[in-house]
């Protein structure tokens, strides 16, 4: 079988070695497709499904030995469709007959590659589309890229479980690398299909004999179809050790290789096991020689691990009511504030324009009562429409602290006109604040604006309508008034 990378035995592909076959990837080009592979799971897991599609064609285009990789991208392509085919659109086949026309034109060629790489942009509009799924099949059985010939044709058969001719070659794959067991289940659902089915009686009564025989050891492995088979012999030993165990397994034959280390990274997260994801993550970055991705990945995991922990320290604070476990709380609150200063500091340099960045960790300066850095990141993010209402509000929040009194009000003025209805709240306290920054600064018919245009949306907020008495009296009786 053809290793990653590798378009497997040339001799057998003389039209694909002159047409642009795969070659073995440089240090360098594993790289960029590791990097490629990490950012792609990364924003994948925040729900980025477009950005990570492109990231993992990038992987699977340039590596399609590679099962890891062929199996996030077609995962990836899955879930965007919330694992649904019916979720796909009508317009699919009008949108992908280009693609379907070129793949014809590589399949009649043997440019088994491009077929590949045609096939991809059918199934980023449909992830499921069986005729494009039977034919990258086909390309990696002609480049023996056994594994990821196999995830393509899963998926074809998992949106099309009742197909005949879907079943029929997923059958033969399967028999074809000694997958006996699977490859009879799929032999025998084209027969409940076609009970008369001549192909599918005659390989169900040959695979039985196969599998007798290969598992009494009764023949030699002569030929590449023979080694093939007992690989994947021996992989329906894997089908039966856990994901966990799969992947571990994965690491010990190929340690470089860090796209197993990330899917067990992940794995573990979803099970809230984050010393498992810390310790695997600390050996993919030793590795990966510092990987920048990985060491990101290894340092949400240990601010994950942190949270949870000062979770635990602040239900038991507020149940025991101790001074001991009180002071653990704030103790361990600050140091996980000081630990995201420092991370996201490290990621504001490595990502000058990422405004998402120094928002986070102008919150962490502001909690950490370092308002004059805070204020500096904090106008730096005035320019993100989505935030731009709360920047304003921390903004006034930070120069009040200062006492910068006006432009703390200038800002809490700002801060209520952008936050959204959907943030009410946040704008009620805004104005609010505006009003008793008005009054401290002696300006009452600002206040009184404030106040009253407060009143209008929520006249039992706080003591506004007490202050308003206060502003009429004085209207009355003059004199002076001070927030309280």
């Amino acid at each position: 079988m053809a290793t990653a990378g590798s378009p497997g035995d040339q001799s057998k592909q003389p039209a694909q070695a002159n047409k642009g076959g795969a070659e073995p990837l440089s240090p360098a080009k594993r790289r960029r497709l590791q990097m490629c592979f990490e950012q792609g799971a990364k924003v994948a897991a925040a729900g980025q499904f477009d950005y990570a599609t492109d990231m993992y064609t990038q992987c699977v285009v340039g590596d399609p030995a590679n099962p890891v990789y062929v199996r996030s991208f077609l995962a990836n392509l899955q879930k965007k469709y919330n694992n649904n085919p019916k979720k796909v659109g009508a317009m699919a086949g009008l949108k992908t007959a280009g693609s379907k026309a070129a793949i014809k034109k590589s399949v009649v060629q043997k440019h088994w590659l491009a077929v590949i790489t045609g096939g991809l942009e059918v199934l980023k509009v449909n992830p499921w589309d069986a005729a494009a799924l039977i034919d990258i099949g086909n390309a990696c059985e002609q480049l023996e890229f056994d594994e990821c010939q196999l995830e393509f044709l899963k998926v074809a058969y998992e949106g099309n479980t009742t197909d005949v001719n879907v079943n029929r070659v997923y059958a033969r794959a399967l028999g074809r690398l000694g997958r006996f067991d699977d490859a009879l289940n799929a032999w025998q659902r084209v027969k409940n299909v076609k009970p008369a089915d001549e192909e599918a009686t005659r390989a169900m009564s040959n695979l039985s004999v196969e599998k007798t025989i290969h598992k009494g050891g009764y023949e030699s492995a002569s030929t590449t179809k023979d080694v093939r088979a007992d690989k994947f012999a021996d992989d329906d030993e894997d089908t039966r050790l856990s994901p966990e165990e799969r992947l571990l397994r994965a690491i010990e034959k190929d340690p470089a290789n860090t796209a197993p280390y990330v899917e067990l990274n992940d794995m573990y997260q979803r099970q809230e096991q984050f010393e498992k994801a810390e310790t695997i993550l600390t050996r993919a970055l030793e590795a990966s020689g510092g990987d920048v991705l990985i060491r990101e990945r290894l340092e949400d995991v240990q601010l994950r691990q942190a949270k949870q922990q000062l979770i635990v320290a602040e239900k038991k604070a507020r149940e025991e009511r101790t001074e001991e476990a009180v002071s653990l709380y704030k103790k361990m609150a600050a140091e996980l504030n000081g630990t995201e200063i420092k991370i996201y500091t490290s990621r504001c340099d490595r990502y000058p324009t990422n405004i998402g960045y120094k928002y986070e960790l102008a919150l962490r300066l502001k909690r950490a009562k370092k308002f004059g850095e805070a204020i500096k990141l904090f106008q730096e993010c005035r320019s993100d429409l989505k935030r731009k209402g709360l920047v304003y509000f921390f903004l006034g929040e930070c120069l009040a602290q200062l006492k910068q009194y006006k432009l703390a009000l200038s800002n809490f003025e700002l801060a209520a006109k952008e936050i959204s209805e959907r943030e009410m709240d946040q704008r009620k306290e805004a104005t609010y604040l505006a009003a008793k920054l008005a009054v401290f600064l002696k300006d009452y018919d600002t206040a009184e604006k404030h106040f009253s245009s407060l009143a209008s949306i929520d006249f039992g907020f706080k003591d506004v309508a007490q202050w308003l008495d206060k502003l009429h009296k004085f209207r009355e009786d003059g004199g002076v008034l001070t927030p309280e």
